[in-house]
């Protein structure tokens, strides 16, 4: 069976409506009863990043290319979390995820492996990050925030009460990622401001070249201010690790925050 214009090779339900996994051209996707994309896979490399945003979300390897302690809201298809497992040997993740049958695709059709370094807890990252951010029981370097559905991104992950529970979580020096849907201009501006508000406005903004996302990026206190040249030279190394783009996501740095570059880098 066809269905957005590729190939339908699973289907279920569960209380918060459908997932299907589409292949075409080489690529896996999972689909929540729309057409548009929740995570892609390239199936004969399911270890590199496909999408756009999770590819421009790794902007943070210029910040921290060596990240120890992560936690995730939003699981998908797994694909950041198997990037992460597979490229930082010393790199223990937790992910919170709403939804487990996402949980059973993304080890049944994604390749999540079974990871000691890897523990995924089902439930709700809002309440999640708000419980722990009472107990402060553990602190992460990197919190990374990628829970959408298909009605658009949570509330419970967008408010500014969210934001402070993930900064309490955060080691001094620490940032957060978000994937935002910035054509949604109400709601990424309130977000925006949310965030610029519980982090001081060291943020930085990088829409994602031909699609609608904006990654939006925040710093605790005590993180590193380089300076763009430094950034640069960042990038020219990272380059020849991996195969992103992140040249280019130091340009669009600079072109898209001239407000707060000062908060960010040094000059």
């Amino acid at each position: 069976m066809y269905k957005y214009e590729g190939l339908l090779v699973y289907q279920s339900h569960d209380t918060e409506g459908i997932i299907e996994i589409i292949d075409q051209d080489g690529v896996r996707a999972l689909h929540f009863g729309s057409h548009a994309r929740q995570s892609t896979m390239l199936i004969d490399k399911p270890n590199q990043l496909h999408s756009l945003y999770p590819r421009a979300m790794m902007a943070l390897l210029l910040f921290n290319e060596s990240p120890k302690d992560v936690l995730m809201v939003g699981l998908g298809g797994g694909t950041i979390t198997k990037f992460f497992l597979h490229e930082f040997a010393d790199c223990k993740i937790k992910v919170i995820e709403y939804r487990n049958s996402v949980l059973k695709i993304a080890r049944s059709h994604f390749g999540l492996p079974l990871d000691p370094r890897l523990k995924v807890k089902i439930g709700c990252g809002g309440d999640y990050v708000s419980t722990q951010s009472k107990k402060i029981e553990e602190k992460h370097d990197v919190i990374i925030i990628d829970a959408f559905d298909q009605d658009g991104m949570a509330d419970e992950v967008s408010s500014e009460s969210f934001f402070d529970g993930c900064r309490t979580l955060l080691k001094d020096d620490g940032m957060l990622v978000i994937n935002l849907w910035g054509t949604h201009k109400d709601s990424f501006k309130q977000v925006a401001w949310n965030m610029g508000r519980v982090f001081e406005w060291r943020v930085l903004f990088l829409p994602v070249r031909k699609r609608g996302n904006v990654i939006g990026f925040a710093f605790r206190e005590k993180a590193k201010k380089p300076t763009l040249k430094q950034l640069r030279q960042k990038a020219n190394a990272l380059e020849n690790q991996y195969p992103l783009e992140f040249s280019t996501f130091v340009k669009d740095f600079k072109r898209n925050n001239t407000s707060v570059l000062d908060k960010v880098f040094k000059k």
